[in-house]
């Protein structure tokens, strides 16, 4: 079993910038990877970024350029999301997930609003 924990959400003005982190625990692989997706109501769930352990990153081409994901390699279970120039339809929940294994974890979700 793994355990994600999601922190850094929260409300900031269009322009402005967040940074979420996930860090998971548990049963890790050290092979694995680690994204942010996100979801707002009525939609489904999309994917933002992913990186793998060996730093290999996948964007959403609408997001490239302001958001960039990293991971913490000394630590291998640490991943950020850097979201800069927020806009209003960047609001969402956001859910870390982690696969490794053929296994898929989700975090809780944190709420990010974007205000006009």
């Amino acid at each position: 079993q793994v355990h994600l924990v999601e922190s850094g959400g929260g409300v900031v003005q269009a322009g402005g910038a967040l940074r979420l982190s996930c860090a998971a625990s548990g049963g890790i692989f050290s092979i694995n990877t680690m994204g942010w997706h996100r979801q707002t109501p009525g939609k489904q769930r999309e994917l933002v970024a992913a990186i793998t352990s060996d730093g290999f990153t996948n964007y959403v081409a609408s997001r490239r350029g302001r958001f960039t994901i990293t991971r913490d390699n000394a630590k291998n279970t640490v991943v950020y999301l850097q979201m800069n120039s927020l806009k209003p339809e960047d609001t969402a929940v956001y859910y870390c997930r982690y696969i490794a294994n053929a296994r898929v974890y989700w975090g809780q979700g944190s709420q990010v609003t974007v205000s006009s």
